[in-house]
């Protein structure tokens, strides 16, 4: 043990420390994800209820409930505010940082285990899921555990992390690292592997971590939870879009990008170079990373229904094969001219898109010129020291640099931008002023945040149902966004008052 916590080690914790802790409980929870993550353990808590999720006092079947117990653990440790919110997600994208050196120099040696290690931490995607109080990093942990569990043979710590993925997100817990590993198995015509992989034992300690929860709803909510869990967050979302405009078969492309950024400016070569240069000793443990990969980003090109977060889970593999790769040319010191070159024009497009953003909201622009100055310099840098065959250097310039980008997207950019993306501040102009006894009424993107800032359920409205609300008689309060607010007829805004605005929030009073 003592053995393993090297220097490495040390440079990896300290770094990943850094970046997901930095600055975490200082931004508001932002609309909509990240306060249903904290009411509804917050909900747990005021009802005495930890195995039947609830929000706004009513059951609910939207995930499982590890990242709720997580979350309700850190609130009666540290108190219920922001940080505690996010700590759990930190906390393991810490963990998962520090689980990908420890097996990555087990598949691998020490130098591309820390080289992998870093690329997972300072990848734009994973430390911002990272300091985000949402349950992607929860899934990406346990995922990651239970698939590098598989390949470094260590069988019981993979039905372990397979049920607690279960219990973090639901069947693709089970579904995701079952699909690889047959996958991988099929490729390489290893199915005696089964012989080995402690099956019937394996089903036990996962039947024992997954399913208690599952057959105490059922046996509480009966075909309620089927129906809604099962039946529509599971399938219906894959067979259905949740958001038909999203619905393109290259989403995931741009998303990979710049999520993987400033990564990406490698990741072509490292896949190829797994691919067809690996030797005996490392090819089968690459073509399990790259099958992994592959896997996720073609499920989720297929689902429907997609998000930005959904193909985390690649993540992993991805920085193991990307670390590989730079421990190879490391210790070769050969010059790769794409690096440098992919990397200027990705950070070119990235610093074009924050100046297009700073059109919108030109409260950024002391962090988007800061952002700019440092993905300049980190070009530079790394151009001149991968012509000068330091390899090294060039990789850390990389490190550092997105460990400066992320204080500087918490503490400057988030900030400056949260004002648009969160109802913390329209709910406290609420609670100065309401009258404590009128009924309210919040569109369904506002409610999460305004519930869990103001303690007060309300009704939940659909834009549609505003005019309704409007013209309904007797004193209410209405809590929308502008947007909502332009769709009402000249008539329908007169029999209202804005008591309060904030950013693009309002609170409208129907006398």
């Amino acid at each position: 043990m003592l053995r393993r916590l090297d220097s490495s080690f040390w440079i990896v914790a300290v770094i990943a420390l850094l970046i997901m802790f930095f600055n975490l409980g200082s931004i508001p929870l932002l609309d909509p994800d990240e306060p249903v993550y904290a009411e509804t353990p917050k909900e747990m808590m005021s009802f005495n209820e930890f195995l039947s999720p609830r929000i706004y006092g009513e059951y609910w079947y939207d995930k499982p409930p590890l990242y709720y117990w997580l979350v309700a653990g850190a609130f009666q440790i540290f108190g219920i505010s922001e940080f505690s919110a996010r700590f759990p997600s930190a906390l393991l994208g810490v963990a998962g940082v520090l689980a990908l050196y420890w097996f990555g120099r087990d598949l691998f040696n020490k130098r591309a285990a820390m080289a992998g290690a870093l690329v997972l931490a300072t990848s734009i995607e994973y430390f911002y899921l990272g300091k985000a109080a949402v349950t992607d990093i929860t899934l990406n942990f346990c995922l990651t555990l239970a698939l590098l569990g598989f390949i470094t043979k260590r069988y019981y710590v993979m039905y372990i992390f397979a049920g607690l993925a279960t219990v973090a997100k639901g069947p693709v817990g089970f579904l995701f690292p079952g699909a690889v590993i047959f996958l991988y198995l099929a490729a390489t015509g290893r199915f005696r592997l089964l012989k080995e992989m402690k099956i019937p034992t394996g089903i036990g300690l996962f039947a024992v971590t997954a399913l208690p929860w599952y057959l105490f709803m059922y046996s509480v909510h009966g075909s309620a939870f089927i129906d809604t869990f099962l039946g529509f967050h599971n399938v219906t979302r894959f067979t259905s879009p949740e958001h038909p405009e999203l619905v393109v078969w290259y989403y995931f492309i741009p998303v990979l990008i710049l999520g993987f950024f400033p990564w990406t400016s490698m990741l072509l070569q490292s896949i190829w170079a797994s691919i067809t240069q690996s030797g005996h000793e490392n090819s089968k443990v690459l073509l399990f990373l790259n099958i992994w990969a592959a896997f996720i980003f073609i499920f989720f090109s297929i689902s429907q229904t997609k998000l930005v977060s959904y193909i985390l889970p690649m993540y992993p593999p991805l920085a193991l094969i990307v670390g590989w790769y730079i421990d190879r040319i490391w210790a070769s010191r050969e010059r790769r001219t794409a690096w440098p070159i992919i990397l200027a024009v990705l950070s070119a497009l990235l610093i074009a898109g924050m100046f297009t953003g700073l059109k919108l909201m030109p409260a950024l622009s002391a962090g988007i010129m800061i952002s700019t100055a440092l993905f300049i310099l980190m070009v530079l840098c790394t151009v001149l020291f991968i012509w000068r065959r330091q390899i090294g250097k060039a990789f850390f310039t990389q490190v550092i640099g997105m460990l400066l980008f992320s204080m500087v997207l918490v503490g400057m950019l988030f900030s400056g931008a949260a004002p648009y993306f969160t109802s913390k501040y329209i709910a406290q102009e609420f609670v100065a002023n309401y009258d404590g006894r009128s009924p309210v009424y919040i569109v369904k993107f506002l409610h999460p945040g305004f519930t869990f800032y103001t303690n007060i359920y309300g009704s939940e409205i659909k834009a549609q149902e505003l005019a309704a609300v409007v013209n309904s008689p007797g004193k209410a309060y209405i809590v929308i966004q502008q947007a909502e607010y332009k769709q009402l007829t000249e008539a329908d805004r007169n029999k209202v008052k804005v008591m309060s605005e904030s950013a693009d929030r309002m609170i409208l009073i129907k006398e």
